[in-house]
């Protein structure tokens, strides 16, 4: 069955998704390089018998538990809200393949945040190698977290031949398992070298200890971008045939891929020149250009990364519009509106009269009147539909889409949508569903502009 739809005014409920997991990923990304940062270099201090330093690290610690833990912890929970409510087929999906990862992620999790607790409120009371100790039992965990939600995430995109099987580690072990590990432990250690930029610009006064924090902290920036790279690339190699159609089909994502690399060449460029050779240059200003960049490269990864999917929501899973594949032929029979608990509870209170034996009648919505068509045809719209696109106006609005069409084109559209456009679901509904969805689209669209002139006397027509 198809679940109730939670309508997000505008932006769409699954662009609403996008923005909370991106605020979320780049602070994600750096609870992990950062605790890999600290690990490493709380060692260096104490072998060094660096006071400076130590003092500084503590200091960073604090902005770090800050961010990452308070921070990191609501917009972590603020996915799960957003996705359980937007994409419940495909959240209860993933639960159910992965419950045994969840359970050792939500372990991992849980021993990030004592020992993060432990290695800063314990600063000082503890022996230098406990200390050190309790630093790289986060450094690792935060990793292995990162390890197990990359799992499930490659997953989504590309579930190898899990869909025949139903195997765990068949699902967790997917093609897009090792470079999208590539890919995210790159961008942590990049990350984390941009908060520390940004961190020790404002909060480290002294000039040497400011040039021995960017000299420690530039090197591994450059393993940041090749782990990236290389990720990247075999990202893509991975990536189903339909995905790298998407990718080489959207002029959007190719603008936005040439965006991401052109923003990482600079990166390394500007580090290379700046930090690296001349660590004297690291300024506010400075820091807080190279973190917007970095931000920039990794929102606009995950923004391809998610677009490529379509028309899935779970690659051969789970289709976009909160559809199993195997539920189209009875849908198409039995109708769209009957096969959902909530539209039929709809129907029912509404439109009883168009029930025959407690089922919904799809010959009988034909004999509606036209306003009532035409809100009938909003709820299917609002189900099947309002994954990608909103309706008048907003994100990928249908009505703009189809403004000017033709009640033939845009009904031909919704009868074949996959043809249309491949990145689009099928249609999972009647002949007469398929007509109220035609009547509602051709109510928001807009009339073709005037002033077309198309020569040899056309009306523009």
């Amino acid at each position: 069955m198809h679940y109730p739809w939670w309508f997000v005014p505008f932006l769409t409920a699954p662009m609403l998704i996008a923005m909370v997991a991106v605020l979320h990923v780049i602070v994600s990304h750096y609870a992990v390089g950062g605790g890999i940062f600290l690990a490493v270099e709380t060692r260096f201090a104490y072998r060094t018998h660096n006071r400076n330093y130590l003092a500084y690290l503590k200091d960073h610690a604090w902005f770090f538990i800050l961010v990452t833990v308070v921070y990191g912890a609501i917009t972590g929970v603020g996915i799960w809200w957003t996705i359980g409510l937007a994409s419940p087929l495909a959240t209860e999906t993933l639960i159910h393949a992965f419950v045994f990862g969840w359970g050792m992620e939500y372990v991992f999790f849980l021993l990030e945040i004592v020992s993060a607790f432990i290695f800063y409120y314990f600063w000082g009371r503890l022996e230098a190698r406990t200390h050190q100790a309790i630093g790289w039992i986060y450094a690792v965990s935060a990793w292995i977290s990162l390890v197990l939600i990359t799992g499930i995430t490659g997953f989504m995109l590309n579930p190898g031949s899990w869909p025949e099987n139903h195997n765990f580690w068949v699902g967790f072990l997917n093609p897009q398992f090792l470079p999208q590990v590539l890919v995210r432990t790159g961008g942590a250690i990049l990350l984390a070298a941009l908060y520390v930029y940004l961190h020790s610009s404002f909060r480290a006064k002294d000039a040497d200890l400011r040039k021995l924090i960017v000299r420690r902290s530039t090197r591994p920036v450059f393993l940041g971008v090749i782990l990236l790279v290389l990720g990247s690339l075999t990202w893509f190699l991975a990536l189903p045939e339909s995905a790298q159609a998407n990718l080489a089909g959207a002029s959007v994502l190719n603008v936005l891929l040439a965006l991401a690399l052109g923003v990482l060449a600079l990166i390394l460029g500007t580090f290379y020149l700046g930090p690296y050779r001349n660590p004297g240059w690291l300024s506010p200003g400075f820091a807080i250009l190279f973190l917007v960049l970095g931000i920039a490269a990794m929102a606009t990864g995950e923004f391809i990364r998610e677009a490529v999917r379509k028309p899935y929501i779970l690659y051969n899973v789970v289709l976009g519009n909160q559809i199993l594949p195997e539920e189209i032929p009875r849908l198409r029979k039995e109708g769209y509106l009957e096969g959902g608990a909530w539209t039929k509870a709809f129907i029912a209170k509404d439109y009883p009269q168009v029930l025959s034996n407690s089922k919904v009648d799809p010959a009988k919505l034909r004999a509606l009147p036209e306003a009532d068509r035409v809100k009938v045809g909003e709820v299917l719209f609002m189900h099947h539909c309002n994954d990608c696109h909103s309706g008048r106006r907003g994100y990928s609005a249908v009505g703009s889409l189809t403004q000017g069409w033709t009640p033939e084109m845009v009904k031909g559209l919704i009868r074949e949508p996959e043809k249309a456009r491949f990145a689009m679901p099928p249609w999972c509904g009647t002949e007469e569903e398929a007509e109220l969805l035609t009547k509602y689209i051709l109510s928001i669209a807009p009339s073709r502009p005037g002033g077309m002139n198309y020569g040899n006397g056309g009306n523009g027509r």
